[in-house]
């Protein structure tokens, strides 16, 4: 009898984690694998929420859920609560998921596939003997500087508890671009507790995942050869993309405003700004309103995903006054955007980008230039990945109170339209990175790991 593979996902509980694991799951399927989808309960609860009517993603994946150990109101962007909840109450939760499979299914769980960033899953899976598959869904360099955490503290770039020692710009390896120390992914949080805790994760994950058959990532050779040429065990297999599937997105925490589609089929070519900050970018009213004055004054077309939870004190009353009135119909505003399908579409020019990940390689896969605006962790490297290595894009500069002030948003975006090389560059990237997907590097990688989980489910 031909056995299916029946693989378990386990994402970290994070908008930007969930989405590429999601899309790695359905290419899966795609390949004839079986797949359950093991969410928070929270998260689980947001993205069946934010299902279109169309989307039948419940008919190709298990969509199941576990306690993340929060109640439903309390503070999911506290960190140190959220790490200290997930390590009490989602590991045995987990055990019992795989444990009911295995007593309902003849097959059983053939394989796990867990985010990097939850070590703890690999150890179950370890426990229980099933194949095991770490997933990084960012840049390798990143993953490249969480696994360099002990070589940093013995070079005394930084301390055990995380701390900065030394504050100029380093190379992990001859072939790696200049990183700053600022920028580690752990640096970014004020309070020297969570650091703390993030650096001991990180020390955990590091030895979790020595025990995995393959390391992951949704990354091409082609971005990034430094990182790759470092840790060759780590396989890239992406961009992993809806659109290279031929299909939708999904996994998303808010429903997606289609409308914005034919908004931008109204517009010419190369002529919209596309602003999208992420699931968890924040910005208070003052920093908000110098962006849509900005927008303003920039004369260009823009479409602008204002989230609900995207300014500090609440999106009520926050426009500055008249503003929607003055912009007209060449500014749209929606609340969450089909973004793959955006950057798709050829009237968007630029990108206003959070250079999240997934953002970002988006943006590349499409020839999209950026202009970029980094919010915390690892999207102050992808910047400099974009604006100094790429050279695809440029940044914002703030002024004395530490704020991105209209007059800088303006001329970026004067200076990012008035060079025709910045699309010219993000062009032929493009083109590198989608040979990769169609018969260059990450489709054959993908290709083995595919003809892998088959051989050991015993299903060819």
């Amino acid at each position: 009898m031909v056995q299916i593979p029946h693989i378990v996902a386990i994402p970290y509980p994070a908008q930007g984690h969930v989405l590429p694991l999601m899309e790695l799951s359905l290419w899966l399927v795609k390949e004839g694998c079986k797949i359950t989808f093991v969410n928070s309960e929270f998260n689980h609860k947001r993205v069946i929420k934010a299902l279109s009517e169309n989307d039948d993603v419940r008919n190709k994946i298990s969509l199941v859920s576990i306690p993340d150990g929060l109640g439903p109101e309390e503070d999911r962007t506290d960190l140190k609560k959220l790490t200290e909840a997930i390590a009490e109450v989602m590991p045995g939760k987990l055990e019992e998921v795989i444990n009911m499979i295995n007593e309902s299914d003849e097959n059983g769980v053939s394989c796990v596939i867990v985010d990097e960033n939850m070590g703890w899953a690999l150890g179950i899976a370890e426990k229980l003997n099933i194949r095991r598959v770490a997933f990084w869904p960012a840049a390798a360099a990143t993953l490249v500087s969480l696994f360099s955490v002990s070589k940093l503290i013995d070079d005394g770039i930084i301390d055990s508890d995380g701390a900065i020692l030394k504050k100029q710009g380093i190379r992990l390896s001859p072939n790696m671009p200049i990183m700053n120390p600022s920028d580690f992914v752990w640096a970014c949080f004020p309070d020297p507790a969570l650091t703390k805790i993030i650096i001991d994760l990180v020390a955990d994950n590091n030895e979790r995942v020595k025990s995995a058959d393959w390391i992951i990532c949704n990354s091409v050779k082609e971005l990034e050869p430094g990182a790759f040429d470092m840790f060759p065990q780590v396989t890239p297999i992406g961009p992993l993309l809806a659109t290279n599937r031929f299909g939708s997105s999904t996994g998303h925490f808010w429903p997606e405003d289609l409308n914005c589609l034919e908004w931008l089929d109204q517009q010419p070519h190369n002529s919209v700004i596309y602003v999208a900050f992420g699931s968890f970018t924040i910005l208070d009213l003052t920093q908000f309103q110098e962006l849509a004055l900005g927008l303003e004054s920039s004369k260009r077309r823009f479409l602008w995903v204002v989230r609900e939870n995207l300014i500090l004190d609440g999106n009520d009353g926050a426009y500055p006054k008249g503003f929607k009135d003055r912009v007209g119909t060449r500014g749209h505003i929606v609340k969450w955007a089909p973004q793959q399908k955006v950057l798709a579409h050829p009237s968007i020019a630029c990108f206003l980008s959070h250079c999240g990940w997934n953002s970002t390689i988006e943006s590349v896969s499409n020839g999209v230039p950026f202009l970029c605006w980094p919010y915390f962790a690892d999207q102050l490297f992808n910047q400099s990945y974009i604006c100094d290595v790429w050279k695809l894009g440029l940044g914002f500069d703030k002024n004395e109170f530490g704020v991105i002030g209209k007059e800088e948003i303006k001329n970026k975006m004067d200076k990012l339209f008035g060079d025709v090389t910045f699309k010219e560059r993000a062009l032929d990237l493009q083109a590198k990175v989608n040979s990769s997907v169609k018969g260059g590097s990450s489709n054959k990688m993908f290709g083995k790991f595919i003809d892998w989980i088959k051989t050991q489910s015993g299903s060819i």
